[in-house]
């Protein structure tokens, strides 16, 4: 198959997963992207890909075929029957890397989307995408809300098979919806300047939880659902206090903490001043969620950990349109 441009733009939304008592399902898009540009070659002959990278992991990240980006446009070219090309990426990165922003899950989807629009007409096929994406990541609830935007629950199909890719395990069946999200809820997001793998977070987490504990994180995702969209509620709430308690959570952050101690001390000391904080995905970045603009306030509470040099914060609305392609 021939592409059907030479030239294709893709933005893709930082996100964080969990948000408190979502665990491994609830995925918020945030309002600041990573911008990436692929240029298929002219030349037959050429099969190489020329990767550039300016901001985040430009002087960490790899610049050949195992950069994922690279490795997954390739798959996903594949997949939707595009001949193999040299092409070259400009990848102009916001996102931090192995900080709980979504960064793999930007890079799968953004590798995706390339090649849906290299080898599509017309608008973005979402829905096959984001099936794409979960199998290639391994779980859905980064990458549904990278492909979808605003908030979305997650969840596996007991449908769930698994097939052989190349030798290789691949998952199936992954489900999600999309939820609103109110206009008044705003995010800040404290970045320190150390990282903490996905997977050394997964490992301290305990095989098996009481049973209490997970009924106390079923109320409060539950209840995360009416605390995001206010308006959908019957009544006067206070949407604040709401935020706090469907932040809660005893399944998995007070296991990590240890790994992150100073995400775990912000995060105490912002709960204690009355801001809904938790842990961004797998950490060590902390998000606070919160009715109304408090950045000011927020910032305020955390003035001796931005001070010390080791922290920064934004102040981010939240992504409503998800993943935007634009053939050049």
């Amino acid at each position: 198959m021939d592409p059907v441009t030479r030239k294709v733009h893709v933005r893709v939304p930082a996100t964080s997963a969990n948000l408190g008592s979502g665990f491994d399902t609830v995925g918020l898009a945030l309002d600041y992207h990573d911008e990436l540009e692929f240029t298929l070659s002219s030349d037959p002959l050429n099969m190489a890909a020329q990767v550039l990278i300016d901001g985040e992991g430009e002087d960490t990240l790899p610049r050949d075929e195992s950069h994922l980006v690279v490795s997954t446009f390739r798959r996903a070219c594949s997949r939707f029957g595009l001949s193999k090309t040299g092409f070259i990426l400009e990848a102009h990165n916001n996102i931090p890397q192995a900080r709980g922003m979504g960064s793999s899950a930007e890079a799968i989807v953004a590798g995706i989307s390339a090649a849906y629009a290299f080898s599509h007409d017309g608008e973005l096929d979402r829905d096959e995408i984001f099936a794409f994406a979960a199998e290639l990541e391994g779980h859905p609830d980064n990458v549904a809300p990278a492909v979808y935007g605003g908030m979305t629950v997650s969840w596996t199909d007991e449908g769930l098979h698994k097939t052989l890719e190349n030798g290789v395990v691949v998952k199936s069946g992954y489900r999600t919806v999309n939820y609103i999200v109110d206009p008044s809820i705003t995010t800040s997001v404290f970045i320190p300047d150390f990282e903490l793998s996905t997977s050394k977070a997964r490992e301290a987490l305990p095989p098996l939880v009481p049973f209490e504990d997970a009924v106390f994180n079923v109320s409060r995702a539950a209840l995360l659902i009416g605390a995001m969209n206010p308006g959908a509620l019957t009544g006067a709430h206070d949407v604040n206090a709401l935020l706090m308690e469907a932040t809660e959570d005893k399944l998995h952050q007070r296991y990590r903490g240890p790994l992150m101690q100073p995400s775990a001390n912000l995060i105490a000391k912002l709960r204690r001043n009355g801001y809904a904080a938790m842990v961004s995905g797998a950490g060590p970045c902390v998000l606070v969620l919160h009715s109304g603009d408090a950045a000011g306030g927020i910032a305020a509470v955390a003035a001796d950990e931005l001070a010390s040099g080791h922290w920064r914060v934004l102040h981010l609305g939240v992504d409503t349109l998800g993943v935007q392609v634009a053939r050049l």
